[in-house]
């Protein structure tokens, strides 16, 4: 088989009303979310989009460098799938923030493009179709265990990292009210 014979999907294919593990991760994988302010531009963006009933958000986790949501994209947003709405959106306040508080790392992301003058978020998010509430269940584990893996050491236990759903499956707690039990998609 030559490459013009694959007519498969890249691994960030997506469909409407699918639930998929996707993770995005910042162009190369600089730690841009580390700090607060960066994360909570990524719940206002799944916040707005979760109010506006574009997606159904299952769980997720906000990493230093990178995100993994398991979630299920409802309608498009006009033309745009809601990932890319959430791309434009985090990538402009992303810009706007970076413009007026650190300009040394704003050029981090310069790209020469005929579309735009940065570049935030590293091509091709992986999308793995999550068909079964069993695989929903490893990937859920797999995001809420994320923040203890030694090399990030965010946490000593799951529920006790703020931007994630573990919480909100221990407890029953979502701070954003972004969240809805997987098993709904189930």
């Amino acid at each position: 088989m030559i490459a013009s014979d694959y007519k498969g999907h890249r691994n960030s294919y997506t469909e409407l009303n699918a639930v998929y593990f996707w993770t995005i991760t910042v162009r190369n994988w600089v730690h841009l979310l580390k700090e607060d302010a960066y994360k909570e531009i990524i719940i206002s963006s799944l916040k707005w989009l979760c109010d506006k009933k574009l997606v159904e958000i299952y769980g997720y986790v906000i990493m230093p460098n990178h995100i993994h949501l398991l979630w299920q994209q409802l309608v498009m947003n006009g033309k745009e799938f809601p990932k890319n709405s959430f791309e434009k959106f985090t990538s402009h306040q992303f810009q706007k923030k970076l413009a007026v508080e650190d300009s040394e790392k704003l050029r981090l992301f310069s790209v020469s493009a005929s579309d735009r003058n940065y570049n935030f978020w590293q091509r091709d998010p992986l999308a793995i179709h999550v068909f079964n509430k069993e695989v929903a269940e490893q990937k859920l584990n797999y995001t809420h265990y994320n923040p203890l893996q030694e090399h990030w050491s965010l946490c000593s236990v799951p529920e006790d990292y703020r931007f994630s759903s573990a919480a909100f499956y221990e407890t029953g707690y979502d701070e954003f009210d972004i969240l809805t039990h997987y098993m709904e998609a189930y």
